[in-house]
């Protein structure tokens, strides 16, 4: 069963075309990379998927229904974490945890974010302001911002960024976890080829806003005669139009 189905999308700012007729199909409980080097229209994609920009034409399903007539159930159960999105600044990590929780519904919120904050180790980061975090202190925040409702839809943006090896290998471990057990969907985008060898089951490829190719990781690197994903990655972010 397909979670996501993206036909035909496509995004303008003026004269730019940043997504251009793109289609692709998430499959439930899978771990799916969209990647693409800078500029590929990965973002412009995701923020489509979110509803923050509105597609110029196309349509976007989670579920089965339309994304834009459908957009409080299905973002009920959706989450996001990008360690490139500013949290509010004039509030605690606990405040800001707390809003999100309850925008979500999330019953006994504090002991959720209590139980998240011990796993993503930042309890002792609870009381403090976000502004006086580090790069990678706010990005275990947006973790487990991600986390707090339980998500059946994962987006994460660059989910390791900044992350010591330790808690990158940590973040891993759950989202391996929690695809076999919880059989939670999530699109991927990473920059660390060797994460997306490891965590997913299926990469989609994308450069100048238009898909290049789709497959398993060992599908592409055999396609490509490369014998890891990260040449594989050159070879299409360097192809020819």
């Amino acid at each position: 069963m397909n979670v996501i189905e993206v036909k035909n999308l496509t995004k303008d700012f003026g004269d730019f075309r940043a997504v251009n007729d793109l289609s692709f199909s998430i499959e439930e409980g899978k771990i799916t990379a969209l990647l693409g080097p800078n500029g590929a229209g990965k973002t412009t994609t995701i923020q489509m998927l979110l509803d923050i920009i509105t597609p110029t034409s196309g349509s976007i399903s989670f579920f089965g229904k339309d994304l834009h007539t459908n957009k409080e159930e299905i973002l009920s159960k959706v989450n996001f974490s990008s360690p490139y999105v500013a949290l509010p600044s004039n509030l605690t990590v606990m405040e800001n945890l707390l809003t999100f929780a309850r925008l979500y519904g999330v019953k006994k919120p504090k002991q959720k974010i209590e139980e998240l904050a011990d796993f993503f180790e930042i309890r002792n980061l609870l009381p403090r302001m976000t502004t006086s975090l580090s790069t990678g202190q706010l990005t275990r925040v947006n973790l487990t911002k991600a986390f707090v409702n339980d998500p059946k839809v994962l987006l994460l943006d660059e989910a390791t960024a900044s992350l010591d090896p330790y808690i990158a290998d940590k973040t891993l471990t759950v989202l391996e976890r929690m695809q076999k057990e919880r059989k939670v969907t999530i699109l991927y985008t990473s920059h660390n080829m060797a994460e997306i060898e490891r965590l997913c089951d299926r990469v989609i490829f994308i450069n100048k806003g238009t898909l290049r190719d789709d497959g398993t990781p060992q599908e592409l690197m055999s396609k490509f005669g490369h014998k890891d994903l990260n040449d594989v990655f050159i070879s299409i972010a360097t192809e020819e139009e």
